[in-house]
């Protein structure tokens, strides 16, 4: 592993971990960022995947009293129980939907134009729904409802896109179910845990073999600048938010996707 590899990987880490939870697609960024920094790590897809999982670690890290207290009280907690059906009823879609069409969305959609237009669209999505969304009815991740949990869901695999966004489309998503705007990013952030986790593992179960004890060590830079990036966004994000709403992040998704597109068709 030489240097300028070394860095590049750290670069990737710090993106991954300052978009993973935000609006603005992490996948997207990556793949932009890597076509115009030409990385030559290990597997790219394999990379990105992986990274991913240090920034989902950063909001275990942060919910871990939550977490913990779900864990050890399930069996005699109808609120604990709640909450796991729900976040589990929202990451069924994606699961199921993601296993089938894995090797369409890996060999078709991931290219950097797909990734600039859907900024721009999702960008424009936003800024309706901000605008017209209904009123909230629910103001907790424990008020959630199954059956809302599940629409959530399906929204999120939306995401399966480039350039929509995980994020963008389960914290829009719950936003049209009637969940307010902090509880859809909190709800955004407990259903990446099972998301993240389960992609990462298939792509580990696919990729097994392009892995070598140098791109290890390239995957582990991105890795824990991931996780220690995306730390300081998940405990400032639902602040930022729940002050200035979402219309700062899809204006930045239409300027960024709109320079993509010009830097990719001239």
């Amino acid at each position: 592993m030489d240097l300028i590899t070394a860095l590049q990987a750290a670069l990737l880490g710090i993106v991954e971990g300052l978009t993973e939870f935000l609006p603005v697609s992490s996948t997207g960024h990556l793949i932009l960022v890597i076509d115009l920094l030409g990385f030559a790590g290990p597997s790219g897809k394999l990379f990105e995947i992986v990274i991913q999982l240090g920034a989902i670690l950063a909001v275990c890290w942060v919910y871990r009293e939550k977490l913990l207290g779900t864990a050890m009280h399930l069996h005699d907690s109808v609120p604990a129980r709640h909450f796991t059906a729900v976040i589990l009823a929202a990451f069924l879609p994606s699961m199921v939907i993601g296993v089938l069409a894995y090797k369409t969305i890996k060999t078709v959609l991931f290219s950097p134009l797909v990734v600039s237009v859907m900024l721009i669209v999702g960008g424009i999505a936003m800024l309706l729904i901000e605008r017209f969304r209904p009123k909230p009815q629910f103001h907790s991740t424990d008020d959630v409802t199954v059956k809302r949990a599940l629409a959530v869901g399906l929204f999120q695999c939306i995401a399966m896109i480039p350039g929509v966004s995980r994020a963008g489309a389960t914290i829009m998503g719950g936003m049209l179910m009637g969940i307010d705007r902090k509880t859809a990013t909190e709800f955004s952030f407990f259903l990446a845990i099972p998301t993240m986790v389960a992609a990462t593992a298939y792509d580990l179960y696919k990729n097994w073999h392009d892995l070598s004890a140098d791109g290890a060590a390239v995957i582990g830079i991105g890795f824990l600048c991931a996780f220690l990036t995306a730390l300081i966004v998940v405990r400032t994000a639902i602040g930022f938010v729940s002050r200035h709403g979402f219309a700062p992040f899809a204006v930045y998704r239409i300027v960024l996707g709109i320079v993509m597109l010009g830097l990719l068709l001239y």
